[in-house]
């Protein structure tokens, strides 16, 4: 046979197939691409200026918008928790918690020193923990509580089913709930500050159209790595700007399962807690919105907790978070077009910008443009992309996003690298949730370390790694990392894009994930 020849037919057959199939479809993977970054630029640039139109003119102010009466005279600080007072309200507080032994005790300590007249409230700890010794160990701080005077619950059951949408469901049906008007909830790694039911349960008695008060969460741990300086940024941007433009302009946003109040009849009228998909807080706060009642945000009320501070379990919580709304938009979608008792507004804007772009396009187009399509134009030169939708579009997407953390803006680049990291993450549970594929009903509880990371070390996590690292591998960051790397040495050699100081550095961000060096690692000692 003669090698040359055969050499050259598979040249031409190359290039004709080059020539007449990958740069048609990059040209349209690009075309794609640039759409919906214009989709997602327009959209936070309207989120940018509501935001600025709230702080500025100040006419949404939850106090102006909203009736909001003290259910106390300002000067009087403390109540008597030994004297009743029946113009409170009945409130329930439900602390849902699964093996929770770092943070057990602050999330219990800090429900049972809410100010509220001690026979007006009852603390819930629906406890679903496998652990025996973890059991008695919460069911022994409960009884610690208790003979204190505290209204304290201790509730198990016999199964996981539901995991926390069940535990919620099955507290609710105990026969002393039916004597609570509201339902204050809060994960097992939040503190709330005293005053939060006084600052909450008055917009709820003054304002029967109102369903939830959710209230803002801060971070104890943000600075224990840069991962969770990372996260800080996205979830300062939710907070800060997300939630505040749903509240104000629409009343509705997407219920964050914690630190937030509920008024007991909307919570019911929605059809109470589903287990249908991994996100049962936005499953309710939708099946409320669609029923008409209206949601507030308060930002100046922050709530304590704690963000995951190990790579596995922070992919854990995002896989949940973006395969779940996924998931939930498939089952939702028919539902809230055809639903009649909200405006068409309010229809668009649950249906496009809350699920479609937020929850879909921004993860799918991180990925797919910034990680596959751009890299992949360096091989194809025929292909290019205009410079607006290369640099000036992300650049000022990039900074809309990073606003709400002013304190990170130096970390901006190591952001950009991470958030395309987690995009991969992000895109493939998206596409398991709207696929409702094997994984879109995983539930693995994210692992929170609590006071351990202070006990074990003085105040830094131990840098310790966990296992083998054959146990820290993940070869898809790795796949990923090789072919930014190999498409970063083409533009080096041929190229002329000169995208090659992006794809190293972003195939070097994925090369660190791959091997688990991100984050912090705890001993099993």
């Amino acid at each position: 046979m003669d090698y040359s020849a055969a050499s050259a037919l598979m040249g031409t057959v190359w290039e004709q197939t080059r020539v007449a199939v990958m740069v048609p479809g990059l040209k349209m993977m690009v075309r794609v691409c640039l759409a919906m970054s214009v989709m997602l630029f327009v959209e936070r640039v309207y989120m940018g200026i509501v935001i600025l139109l709230v702080k500025f003119s100040g006419l949404c102010k939850p106090k102006k918008c909203y009736n909001w009466e003290p259910l106390q005279h300002e000067d009087d600080v403390d109540i008597d928790i030994e004297l009743g007072n029946s113009t409170y309200p009945m409130v329930l507080v439900q602390i849902p918690m699964y093996n929770e032994i770092e943070v057990y005790k602050l999330s219990i300590g800090a429900a049972c020193r809410l100010s509220w007249p001690s026979d007006r409230i009852i603390i819930q700890v629906l406890d679903d923990s496998t652990d025996p010794l973890i059991k008695e160990m919460v069911k022994t701080e409960c009884k610690r509580w208790e003979s204190e005077g505290i209204n304290i619950k201790y509730e198990i059951r016999e199964n996981r089913r539901g995991y926390k949408a069940g535990a919620l469901k099955q507290g609710l049906k105990h026969t002393y709930v039916h004597l609570c008007d509201y339902v204050a909830i809060f994960d097992a790694d939040f503190q709330p500050q005293p005053h939060f039911l006084l600052h909450t349960i008055p917009f709820l008695i003054h304002n029967p159209q109102l369903a939830l008060i959710q209230a803002r969460w801060t971070f104890v741990n943000a600075d224990e790595c840069l991962m969770t300086r990372m996260q800080e940024m996205s979830l300062d941007y939710h907070f800060k700007v997300e939630q505040e433009v749903g509240s104000s302009a629409y009343g509705f946003f997407g219920f964050n399962g914690t630190a937030g109040v509920w008024r007991l009849s909307a919570l019911n009228e929605a059809g109470g807690w589903k287990d249908r998909t991994t996100v049962e807080d936005m499953d309710l706060a939708v099946r409320a919105g669609l029923k008409g009642w209206k949601f507030l945000y308060l930002g100046d009320l922050q709530v304590k907790n704690e963000l995951p501070s190990t790579f596995k379990a922070y992919r854990y919580q995002q896989h949940r978070w973006s395969c779940g709304p996924a998931n939930l938009f498939r089952k939702m979608a028919m539902e809230i077009i055809r639903n009649e008792k909200v405006t068409m507004w309010k229809k668009f804007y649950v249906i496009y910008s809350f699920f479609f772009v937020r929850k879909i396009i921004a993860h799918a187009l991180t990925f797919l443009f910034y990680c596959v399509v751009l890299p992949a134009t360096v091989l194809v030169p025929e292909v290019e992309v205009p410079k607006w939708g290369s640099v000036y579009i992300p650049s000022i997407i990039t900074l809309l996003n990073a606003v709400g953390t002013p304190r990170s803006l130096h970390l901006l680049v190591f952001w950009v690298l991470f958030e395309n990291v987690m995009s991969m993450h992000r895109t493939k549970a998206t596409l398991i949730g709207l696929l409702e594929a094997g994984r879109a009903n995983e539930w693995v509880v994210t692992e929170k370390l609590g006071d351990a990371l202070k006990t074990k070390s003085g105040g830094k996590a131990p840098r310790k790694p966990r296992g083998t690292i054959v146990d820290r591998i993940h070869l898809l960051e790795l796949g990923v990392g090789a072919y930014l790397f190999v498409c970063g040495c083409y533009d080096l050699a041929f190229g002329k894009n000169q995208y090659f100081i992006y794809l190293f550095v972003q195939s070097l961000a994925f090369f660190v994930a791959g091997v688990g060096y991100i984050g912090v690692f705890v001993s099993n000692s």
